[in-house]
């Protein structure tokens, strides 16, 4: 049985509610309006998307760790109604879970009340976002749309974290070129030492990076 706001809390709200013009607004936005975004997968108008929105049975799942199994979002989000179908989304190219899914309910009642209590929870250490999901088109969707196969927000990443592979796909790309270029530029004796030896460092400082687990993160998707 779902858990209810208690008496107190409704009483708490309908007191805020009556207490004036700028109480009243701010309770008002709790609710968000329609947002104006439309996925660019969906073949359709913007009204039409809306429509869908107001219908889905269906939520987007975002900032999950690589390593988090569709075992464990399963039993997660069973906890606020029952789960027909996850989506694990996956890197474009290695077939392998990028860090979104997409989690199906029967009703939806079930997809909302996922939203208002999951949202900002703390899954595999990480601070998950939740949103309704349009609810199609899966078999293209699953996918990563970045350049090197996952999610478009890892192709420009400065930051290194492990539980998304590291360090951002161009940062990964420029370390290798760079490594490359010193191993391949020929050299007499002593020369290049201090450019060679600054390419060493930056991987140094790359490899020993420390765990930002311990600082925070940026969870935006």
């Amino acid at each position: 049985m779902r858990s209810q706001p208690g008496a107190e809390a409704w009483c708490w709200l309908a007191g805020l509610a009556s207490a004036g013009p700028p109480m009243s607004k701010l309770l008002a936005h709790l609710k968000p309006l329609a947002s104006d975004y439309k996925d660019g997968r969906f073949e359709g108008t913007q009204e039409e998307f809306n429509r869908k929105i107001a219908e889905s049975t269906a939520v987007y799942v975002g900032n999950l760790s690589f390593f988090t199994t569709e075992e464990q979002i399963h039993e997660v989000f069973s906890k606020v109604g029952t789960v027909k179908q996850v989506v694990v989304g996956l890197d474009r190219q290695k077939l392998t879970p990028c860090g979104f899914c997409f989690v199906i309910y029967h009703n939806r009642e079930d997809a909302e009340d996922c939203v208002k209590y999951l949202n900002g929870l703390v899954v595999d250490g990480r601070l998950i976002r939740v949103d309704i999901d349009w609810g199609g088109g899966y078999e293209h969707r699953q996918y990563g749309r970045g350049r090197s196969g996952g999610q478009v927000r890892d192709e420009f990443r400065e930051d290194y974290d492990p539980d998304r592979g590291g360090w951002g796909c161009m940062v990964q790309k420029n370390l290798l070129s760079m490594a490359g270029r010193a191993r391949a530029r020929p050299r007499g004796p002593g020369e290049g030492e201090e450019e060679y030896g600054d390419v060493k460092r930056r991987r140094r400082e790359y490899d020993w990076a420390p765990d930002p687990r311990s600082k925070g993160r940026d969870d935006s998707d």
